[in-house]
């Protein structure tokens, strides 16, 4: 990563962008497989899908390392729920706790 005043120009400006935003999806597919194997796992241990306290944990260390680098807390607080939510879903349906699949071709977020 380049620090953004050493950029020159937009078309720098944006391949940096670019990079970042690949960057970021290959963090949250990793992150995905993190949640994938959490839901092998917590049967195992005795443990539900949502673990409020966790939830809680997670998203003060999320506006703790926004605070920390300089972004925006609310905004890594919405978007941590947001991810958290998605994730607990997740296990759900590995887990059988969460809603079944809708039969008339809508998602599960087309419904909520």
């Amino acid at each position: 990563m380049r620090p953004p005043e050493d950029l020159p120009d937009m078309a720098e400006l944006r391949r940096e962008v670019d990079a970042t935003d690949r960057a970021l999806i290959d963090l949250l597919a990793y992150r995905a497989r993190l949640i994938d194997r959490a839901a092998e796992l917590k049967p195992e241990e005795g443990l539900p899908a949502r673990i409020e306290a966790r939830v809680e944990e997670v998203v003060a260390n999320a506006r703790g390392g926004a605070a920390k680098a300089g972004f925006d807390p609310d905004l890594a607080e919405r978007l941590w729920r947001d991810l958290i939510e998605w994730s607990i879903r997740r296990e759900e349906r590995v887990l059988g706790t969460g809603a079944e699949p809708a039969t008339d071709g809508t998602s599960e977020e087309d419904r909520s």
